[in-house]
């Protein structure tokens, strides 16, 4: 079983920046495809970002330009460094390595 944690969450003004961190309890970033999606409430959960197992990135296109995903294999970590901010970033963001899902944590963006 591989439990997945997320952190870097929080309240920020818009235009503000925060870096999420996706920590994995084995070596898996390796060999997979790393995810980050988001839910906003009353929203479906929805991709924002993938980093592929070969090192190759994709983005919604409402955070390109913005965020940025990248990993550190040797800690086994995940992050996605997110700037100028706005309020409809506001989501629970989670991390996911099929087929497995962190917990959760939450970004506002509010002033």
């Amino acid at each position: 079983q591989v439990q997945l944690v997320e952190s870097g969450g929080g309240l920020v003004q818009p235009g503000g920046s925060l870096r999420l961190s996706c920590a994995a309890s084995s070596n898996i970033f390796a060999f997979h495809n790393m995810v980050w999606y988001r839910q906003a409430p009353g929203n479906q959960r929805e991709l924002v970002a993938t980093i592929t197992k070969g090192g190759s990135t994709l983005y919604a296109d409402s955070v390109k330009g913005r965020f940025t995903i990248s990993r550190d294999n040797a800690k086994n970590t995940v992050y996605l460094q997110m700037n100028t901010l706005k309020p409809d970033d506001t989501a629970v963001y989670y991390c996911h390595v099929d087929p497995w899902w962190g917990q959760g944590t939450q970004v506002t963006v509010s002033s």
